[in-house]
C-alpha cells in the first residue's frame, strides 16, 4: 500500500528545562506521548485471515466447480484462474458472506455489507496485499495513538470507503479493506498538517506521504480495482484524523509536567488552528456520511451526476477496457453441457456441465463478459 514514514520530534525551545521533571512524570498518571502496545491491528489481521478460511470453506471448488487449483486443499482449493486469479472464492460465495451489492443494499436495506465487505477478500494475492500493508502502517499509528482511536479511524474510513464505492460501482460486487486502509494513510497526513509544529523535516516529510499517495491512488485507475473506495476511505480518514489525531502543544505538556511554583502562565491544550480543523473536520463527516446514505438508500447513481467521475476507478486505454454495465448471459441447457451467450458482447461458450445451479451460471457468465 505504501511505504511507512518516518518523522523525527525536534524538542521545544522550552523543553530543556522542563526534561528532567518531564521524565519524572512519565511513570506517572501523565503521559501525552505514551507508547501504546499494539495488539488491535493484529487481531484486524488475525479476523481477516480467519474469514477468509471461513469463505473458502463455504466456497468447496471441488462442489461446486468443475476443475480448482490446488484441488489437494479439498474443499479449501481455489476457484479456476479464468474465473478468479486472486486464487480466491467465487462472486456467489463473496456475496453469500456479505460482500458490498448495491442492488441487496437498496432494495431488500441489507445496510450491513458496507461494513462487512471490508472484512472479505478475493484471493490469497488480495489478502496478503491488504494485510502486509495493515501490519506495516497500522502498527505504527496504534503505539501512537492507542487501539480505541485507530479503532474508530480504521472502521469508519472502511464505511466511507464502500459508501463511494456503492454510489458510482453499481455493476458489481465490491470487497476488500483497502478504503480502511487509505483511510489509515489520510489520517497519517491529516496527523502531520495538525501536529505541524512538533515535527522536524516536516517538509520532507509531507511530501514524502503525498508522493506514496498519489501513486497508490493512481494504481487504482486499473481495470477490476475499485479506486472509489480507496477515494472515499482517504477522504474519510483524512478528516478523522483531524479528530483523533491530534496532539496537545509542547508548552501545555511542560506546564503539567513542571513541579508546582515552576509552572509558567497558563497555555491551552490545543492551539487554535487544531480546534478549527476538529470543528471543521466534523462538521463535513457528518454532512458526508448523510448525504452519502440517504443518496445510496434512495437508489441515487452517482455517475448520473458526474459524467466524468468514472475515470476516477478506470481510464480505457488500448490495452484495455473499462466494463461498466451489468452483466446478462442466455444460457441453453442439455443433458451434458451449457450454452452462454453473453448479450453484451455477442460471445458465446460451451462448458461440459449438466444440471448448473443458478449462481454458477451467474459465475460462469460473469467470467465470460468480463
Amino acid at each position: 500500500m505504501g511505504r511507512e514514514v518516518e518523522v523525527k520530534v525536534h524538542h521545544h525551545p522550552d523543553e530543556a528545562e522542563t526534561r528532567p521533571l518531564r521524565n519524572a512524570r512519565l511513570d506517572g498518571e501523565f503521559r501525552p506521548f505514551r507508547k501504546w502496545f499494539p495488539w488491535l491491528i493484529p487481531s484486524f489481521v488475525v479476523a481477516n485471515v480467519v474469514v477468509f478460511a471461513i469463505s473458502m470453506f463455504i466456497n468447496d471448488c471441488p462442489k461446486n466447480s468443475g476443475s480448482c487449483v490446488a484441488g489437494f486443499l479439498g474443499r479449501f482449493s481455489f476457484q479456476p484462474f479464468k474465473e478468479n486469479p486472486l486464487l480466491g472464492p467465487s462472486s456467489t460465495t463473496l456475496e453469500k458472506m456479505g460482500a458490498l451489492e448495491v442492488s441487496k443494499v437498496v432494495k431488500q436495506h441489507q445496510v450491513w455489507r458496507l461494513i462487512t465487505c471490508i472484512w472479505l477478500h478475493a484471493g490469497v494475492f488480495h489478502l496478503l496485499a491488504n494485510m502486509l500493508s495493515l501490519l506495516f502502517i497500522g502498527i505504527r499509528l496504534e503505539q501512537e495513538f492507542g487501539f480505541f482511536r485507530i479503532g474508530l479511524l480504521y472502521v469508519i474510513s472502511g464505511l466511507g470507503g464502500s459508501l463511494l464505492s456503492a454510489l458510482f460501482i453499481q455493476s458489481s460486487i465490491s470487497v476488500g479493506a483497502s478504503g480502511a486502509l487509505f483511510g489509515l494513510l489520510g489520517g497519517m497526513l491529516s496527523e502531520l498538517i495538525t501536529n505541524w509544529t512538533i515535527y522536524a523535516n516536516k517538509f520532507a516529510a509531507l511530501v514524502t506521504l503525498v508522493l506514496i499517495v498519489v501513486i497508490n491512488l493512481a494504481v487504482g485507475i486499473l481495470p477490476h480495482v475499485d479506486n472509489f473506495a480507496h477515494i472515499g476511505g482517504f477522504i474519510s480518514g483524512f478528516l478523522l484524523g483531524f479528530v483523533f489525531l491530534i496532539r496537545p502543544q509542547f508548552g501545555w505538556v511542560s506546564q503539567r509536567t513542571a513541579l508546582a511554583g515552576y509552572a509558567s502562565s497558563a497555555k491551552s491544550k490545543h492551539k487554535t488552528y487544531q480546534y478549527v480543523l476538529w470543528v471543521i473536520a466534523v462538521i463535513l463527516l457528518i454532512i458526508g456520511f448523510t448525504v452519502g446514505l440517504i443518496m445510496l438508500l434512495r437508489g441515487v447513481n452517482a455517475n448520473e451526476h458526474c459524467s466524468w467521475c468514472h475515470y476516477l476507478s478506470c481510464v480505457p486505454t488500448s490495452k484495455w477496457k473499462c466494463n461498466s454495465g451489468a452483466t446478462y448471459c442466455l444460457s441453453t441447457q442439455s443433458e451434458n453441457q451449457l450454452t452462454l451467450t453473453c448479450q453484451g458482447s455477442g460471445r458465446t461458450r460451451i462448458y461440459p456441465l449438466s444440471n448448473a445451479s443458478d449462481s454458477r451460471i451467474k459465475d460462469l457468465c460473469s467470467q465470460l463478459c468480463g
